[in-house]
């Protein structure tokens, strides 16, 4: 699978960022979701945050300031989209799918993937580092690929695990980021500080994927059923963990 990068319609993308956003969510969720909030971080959604689901069809769903940029959701692909990272201006993003395969979207550059790679296990996730000028792929048993100006800081890949990793996501100056497993396990590696986990909690849904706070003390974990877990000072707003959805939820990400 090659990086596709979509530029098409960017003009009415800015005029129309919020309403594109709220007719992608309601056009397939039908009305909004209730709020959820676990973890340490406050119920409330703040000036200038916001954040992206994607499902594994590719589609995309902006909630707070996030805006949408685009998504795969009407395109065949070789392999199912398995996460998404954000670029820094919050303008663009991000789809990774499990065979390592990028799509760039918005201001995003495609600096490499694992598509044409033979893998020991299947892509899981990604993260962008603070610049946008590169990113992580991680794979389920922890392995890291690194893209770009991004820096390799350690796995998981010779550990054996309780349970897969599904995501992950870089700490605020790019040089560490934290891993996380489904039952909402954490790991962390170069500068990034542990924060908390959801992996003494029971799950109603399996963790799918995680995201950092812009000033890089926090996190989000997002369940497929769409519930978020936010620790450190990572801000609540929104979910869809009592809506019922046409795909899962496969990941988040900040803006």
């Amino acid at each position: 699978m090659k990086g596709r990068r979509d530029t098409a319609g960017s003009q009415v993308r800015r005029a129309l960022r919020a309403a594109a956003a709220a007719a992608a969510l309601f056009a397939v969720l039908g009305s909004p979701a209730p709020a959820r909030a676990l973890g340490t971080g406050s119920a409330s959604c703040v000036a200038n945050e916001g954040y992206w689901f994607d499902a594994s069809d590719g589609g995309a769903f902006a909630f707070g300031k996030a805006a949408f940029a685009g998504s795969t959701g009407n395109i065949p692909l070789n392999a199912p989209v398995v996460g998404m990272a954000a670029t820094p201006t919050g303008d663009g993003y991000w789809l990774v799918a499990s065979d390592g395969g990028v799509f760039a979207f918005g201001d995003a550059v495609f600096s490499g993937s694992t598509g044409s790679i033979r893998l020991n296990k299947p892509i899981v996730g990604m993260a962008a580092t603070p610049t946008g000028a590169g990113y992580w792929l991680v794979a389920s048993d922890g392995g890291v690929f690194a893209f770009g100006d991004a820096v390799f800081s350690g796995s998981t890949g010779s550990i054996r695990l309780n349970k897969p990793m599904v995501g992950m996501a870089s700490d605020r100056n790019g040089d560490g980021y934290w891993l996380v497993a489904s039952d909402g396990g954490v790991f962390a590696f170069g500068n990034a500080a542990f924060r908390g986990s959801a992996g003494a909690i029971k799950l109603n849904s399996p963790v799918v994927g995680m995201a950092n706070t812009f000033p890089g003390d926090g996190y989000w974990l997002v369940a497929s059923d769409g519930g978020v877990f936010s620790f450190g000072d990572a801000q609540f707003c929104g979910s869809t963990g009592s809506v019922r959805l046409n795909k899962p939820i496969v990941g988040i990400t900040f803006f």
